[in-house]
């Protein structure tokens, strides 16, 4: 004898395939959200709002989604609203390309200065092939480095990461250098603004001949940092959903901040 199956039963088990479906989305969603939790884009990839540029402006501009910084000697400071532009201790990634020849750097704890090399802050170094020596993943001035796995003409991922008197730098995930710097250190009374300490971060043309390219700009102070974590350690939801007839439940695991129950 053939079973013929309800429509009753069809349209249940086709709304608890809905529903599963549902919770697996948004277990998705959820796990994205993770990975991002925290970061802020300090660069809308169109224009330079949020930023502003010393003597020689045109040095930093926007082409195809990303800043290029390249001419007469200019620093692009930032100067949007996260932390009102004051940056203490924090993590910062960039994705950089620099074009063979070319020189640039990343200054932390600076302020905004309109002429000359930013005398506040210290310059993570940007240089995969210039004259100077000082290479990519460089503290300038203070502990340098003569080898990085950055490429010329390749994107790489800049992680600088500022924790009290520690400064850490990464290439591509790879630590190249760390820092810790040493109470009455004997370089600040030559050039006292060279120091941690706390304020924005500035991009730098360096010369006509270098050209270096920035995007997916972001930032994570410690305000967001904590946010995330209180958003990813908190208990797993997830959604409880009962087969047709036998209502043997089956629970699906989600990381979403969302329950449900049919």
């Amino acid at each position: 004898m053939t079973r013929h199956t309800s429509p009753v039963t069809l349209l249940a088990t086709m709304l608890a395939t809905l529903i599963a479906a549902d919770c697996f989305l948004h277990a998705s969603l959820a796990a994205e959200i993770a990975v991002d939790a925290g970061w802020i884009s300090l660069f809308d990839g169109k224009s330079l709002d949020g930023w502003t540029a010393s003597e020689n402006k045109a040095s930093c501009r926007v082409e195809d989604g990303v800043i290029l910084v390249g001419g007469e000697r200019s620093h692009l400071f930032y100067s949007g609203p996260v932390d009102d532009h004051n940056f203490t201790d924090f993590e910062l990634k960039l994705e950089v390309m620099t074009t063979p020849g070319s020189n640039s750097g990343v200054y932390l704890h600076t302020e905004y200065q309109e002429t000359g090399f930013p005398a506040k802050g210290l310059e993570a170094q940007v240089n995969n092939s210039h004259g100077d020596w000082r290479r990519t993943g460089s503290l300038y001035g203070i502990q340098d480095v003569r080898e990085t796995p950055a490429k010329d003409n390749e994107w790489f991922e800049y992680h600088i990461l500022v924790r009290g008197k520690q400064v850490t730098f990464k290439i591509n995930g790879e630590t190249v250098n760390e820092y810790t710097e040493a109470d009455g250190a004997s370089r600040l009374a030559e050039r006292p603004g060279r120091k941690l300490s706390s304020g924005t971060i500035a991009l730098q043309a360096h010369d006509p001949g270098s050209l270096v390219y920035y995007r997916n700009i972001r930032i994570k102070p410690p305000s967001t940092a904590t946010a995330a974590e209180s958003v990813t350690s908190s208990e797993p939801m997830g959604c409880t959903i009962y087969q047709p007839k036998s209502r043997r439940p089956i629970y699906l695991r989600s990381t979403a901040r969302r329950k449900c129950r049919r």
